[in-house]
């Protein structure tokens, strides 16, 4: 009796392994970079090669966010300090979870990551030169780590979705991504749609890339990121030609003779980066009184003396963290609410961040991502 118990027990047991093994699936995915990578889903012990990352992440994990995380890049904390603050309250042990310094900085350490024992490490696709350079795929891949590129930030307008549906793929929420996806897509139709049958005239707008962050003056966006993103919001951008990529500056000499009629800056809370700078802070609860201040005190600048949009008061700060993750959708709302006011005025973008929050992110939404010199906006 006590060997058939035995038997029974052992054959129990051998039927868990097997029942387990089925629960992992080794699958292909093609990165954005055009990759074809293997990799054992659904993923339990992930890298994220850009802390900011958790903005989708967080959405597929909306009651445990960083159940996945075994480690990632110390970049949100500095780059987006309130929402790294109200992540940490909520999830106190983060602050446990090993960090590292960037590919591109060449501050990476590939030890401690395989020391880790990842199933996946997601990297931004602005890091792959560095990467290659740097012979981290082939290290990685010797002891059986995936490396896959993902992108919100250097062609997000392209790469978003794809993006959005690797990662979704990979954390086996297939059916989440797609629902993000969805809302998404919905959310930027009720701005084209509407630009499509009133064809207004289009405003031409500069927008600034981080104003205050330094002294200089002026980076901005070439037909990428927020530059194709004020192109969906009904404007033209000022940089379009001038800038051949995404990223780029214009001198304040442009700025004055291209005379723009909207002026839109990026802006964030980048103490840890630039203590006491002139940056606009907007953000995850932010003080909106006192960075609409610092937005006046910057078009005091020579580069925006006579400038239209300064006369006319049509100046204006939005969060600098929408150029780098999914949540571009509320930023081109945002924007077409400036840009054509009396075509938008029933469109209500804090609602649909709010919504956004609500139905997908694991923190409770808080104001504060967007501020203006027009009072009646």
């Amino acid at each position: 009796m006590k060997l058939i118990n035995m038997l029974a027990a052992a054959a129990a047991g051998f039927c868990v392994l097997i029942s387990s093994a089925t629960f992992a699936d080794t699958i292909k995915v093609t990165d954005v970079a055009g990759r074809e990578v293997e990799v054992d889903v659904p993923v339990k012990h992930v890298i994220l090669g850009e802390g900011r990352q958790i903005y989708f992440v967080g959405a597929l994990d909306k009651d445990e966010p960083f159940k996945r995380i075994v480690g990632w890049r110390d970049d949100l904390a500095k780059a987006d300090p309130e929402s790294y603050a109200a992540y940490l309250a909520k999830y106190p042990d983060i602050a446990k979870l090993p960090t590292f310094g960037g590919m591109k900085e060449g501050t990476f350490d590939i030890e401690q990551a395989v020391a880790l024992k990842p199933d996946v490490m997601l990297l931004n696709i602005d890091a792959k030169t560095a990467t290659e350079e740097a012979g981290y795929i082939e290290k990685l891949e010797k002891v059986g780590i995936p490396l896959v590129y993902v992108d919100f930030r250097e062609k997000p307008m392209e790469n978003t979705e794809p993006s959005m549906r690797i990662i979704g793929k990979l954390f086996g929420k297939e059916e989440k991504a797609e629902e993000f996806i969805q809302f998404r897509a919905d959310s930027i139709v009720k701005v084209t749609v509407t630009l499509a049958k009133a064809d207004p005239k289009k405003p031409l707008v500069f927008v600034e890339r981080a104003g205050g962050y330094s002294e200089d003056c002026c980076m901005s966006f070439g037909n990428e990121n927020f530059g194709r993103m004020v192109e969906f919001a009904g404007g033209v951008n000022m940089a379009k030609d001038i800038i051949p990529g995404t990223f780029g500056t214009v001198n304040p000499e442009q700025v004055i003779a291209s005379n723009p009629d909207q002026i839109i800056i990026t802006g964030g809370n980048w103490e840890g980066y630039v203590p006491g700078g002139a940056w606009v802070g907007v953000g995850y609860g932010a003080d909106e009184k006192e960075a609409q201040l610092k937005l006046e005190a910057l078009t005091k600048r020579p580069a925006f003396t006579g400038v239209k949009a300064v006369k006319d008061g049509n100046v204006h700060a939005i969060w600098h963290q929408f150029y780098n993750n999914p949540y571009q959708f509320v930023a081109i709302q945002q924007m077409a609410k400036w840009l054509h006011p009396d075509l938008f005025k029933d469109l209500d973008p804090e609602a649909t961040f709010k919504e956004l929050h609500e139905r997908f992110l694991p923190l409770p939404y808080k104001s504060g991502y967007f501020v203006s010199l027009n009072v009646s906006q």
